[in-house]
């Protein structure tokens, strides 16, 4: 391996290496790979099958916590490649498998295009396209899994292949939206979309409105077209340099959004939601990617714990649920409670789509807390679980993969049908079940037989 760099145990970069960006993820492999190209992700395979060792590939490590216990695991971290190629005429772009959101987000705005970027500027972006990918313009344009067209990883036999419409088409399926069970994505491309500027920002609300906000905004998506993608969320800023001073130690609620309509057709649609008076109100025309702020999440690592749902409804009954377990007076530890509209063309099945076709529900929640010592940590698992308990009513009886931090049935996450062909999909790419994933696709009962 002339580039891949194997890190050991008894290595003194040991401890950086084996780093996810949820520092609360305590990662233990048997050895750490950080290839620089495709062909040292080849030579990593087999340098890790000869060796007897299943391999967990990484971007960010932003949901590692569903991992569980990385022994006899090669832990295969794709942070050096770091490609990004815009082909403005074909409005397309090709990644390598560590490219950050961000960085795609400002190559393509160079020529006035825009992904389906996630809220975050350093989410990686293959992880967030094999989970599905909800994006501030999915509302219009769907999950970024079903904007990809190609992909090309590496197997489990250490071969270099590219999946798309026309050839390994199974594994082109699976592997947008069915996670990471399949192998190691060296590349991706998919389509960028000709928007150079949004009318976005965020209204913000004192907690203890929390009822009435989220009351006037539940009624406000129902009237909102399929350009305006929003969220109803209860942000708790912690006291940290970190935070800007107008919000700083502040509690809110909000009232997030990002509309492809302008602002004169914008600002008569949120007529509703400004006429409640709000303390701050950031709406404006924006570059698209400077979105990558708009959700305010962290750009750095971070200790954390969150979990979510996809919920049926988020009526009146569900609102007073949520304030009661986690609004103003709650005593709630969590720093954030969103729930994000969904609908639109997350709804729709995409022809030709993978194994995600769409949300199976009108709203997504997740729910999250800072844990820097394991005091927080259970008291913020304690404070996810309540807000989960509180909403179980609303439950679609689905979960999403990206904001699935426990681990979920795979019926559960894909349906059983969809499920068991990402089993057959599995089986045949990689029967001897070499790679490991956040959230795995098992081989089904007759391939484990068989190959014991």
């Amino acid at each position: 391996m002339k580039n891949a760099l194997i890190v050991l145990p008894h290595d003194p970069s040991w401890d950086d290496a084996r780093l996810a960006w949820n520092l609360s993820a305590d990662q233990q492999p048997a050895a750490v790979a950080l290839p620089e190209t495709a062909e040292d992700v080849q030579a990593v395979v087999r340098w890790s099958r000869k060796r007897g060792l299943r391999i967990a590939p990484q971007g960010t490590g932003h949901n590692a916590l569903p991992l569980g216990s990385l022994a006899h695991t090669v832990l295969l971290k794709t942070e050096r490649m770091r490609g990004v190629e815009i082909d403005p005429s074909a409005r397309r772009a090709r990644v390598e498998a560590g490219v950050l959101w961000g960085e795609v987000s400002d190559a393509a705005a160079e020529h006035g295009l825009a992904a389906l970027a996630g809220s975050s500027a350093d989410v990686g972006v293959v992880g967030y396209s094999l989970g599905g990918g909800v994006s501030w313009l999915g509302r219009r344009y769907g999950l970024a899994a079903n904007s990809v067209t190609a992909i090309e990883l590496v197997n489990a036999e250490g071969e270099l292949v590219r999946a798309d419409a026309e050839q390994s088409a199974d594994l082109f399926w699976a592997l947008r939206g069915g996670g990471g069970s399949f192998g190691v994505v060296t590349a991706l491309e998919f389509t960028l979309y000709p928007i150079a500027e949004v009318y976005a920002g965020i209204l913000f609300f004192p907690l203890e409105r929390g009822a009435e906000v989220l009351r006037a905004w539940r009624r406000w998506v129902d009237t909102v077209p399929d350009e305006v993608t929003s969220v109803g969320r209860f942000l708790q800023f912690p006291p940290i340099p970190d935070i800007p001073e107008p919000v700083r130690g502040k509690s809110f609620v909000v009232v997030e959004a990002t509309s492809l309509l302008g602002k004169d057709g914008t600002d008569e649609l949120l007529r509703p939601l400004r006429a409640l008076g709000p303390d701050m109100d950031t709406f404006a025309t924006i570059p698209v990617q400077q979105l990558k702020h708009l959700h305010m999440d962290p750009e750095h690592p971070v200790p954390g714990h969150g979990d979510g749902m996809v919920l049926s409804d988020f009526n009146d009954a569900a609102i007073d649920a949520l304030v009661r377990i986690a609004g103003a007076g709650s005593g709630s530890p969590l720093i954030t409670v969103e729930v994000r509209h969904a609908g639109g063309a997350l709804e729709r099945k995409a022809p030709g789509a993978g194994a995600l076709t769409s949300i199976d529900g009108q709203f997504l929640m997740f729910a999250a807390g800072m844990t820097p010592t394991p005091g927080h940590g259970a008291a913020v698992r304690a404070h996810v679980e309540l807000v989960q308990n509180a909403l179980a009513a609303w439950d679609s009886g689905r979960a999403y993969l990206n904001f699935a931090v426990k681990r979920e049935r795979g019926e559960r996450l894909f349906g059983d049908l969809t499920y068991r062909r990402l089993q057959t999909v599995k089986a045949a790419v990689d029967p001897d079940d070499v790679f490991r994933s956040n959230h795995p696709v098992r081989l089904p009962a007759s391939e484990v037989r068989k190959a014991a």
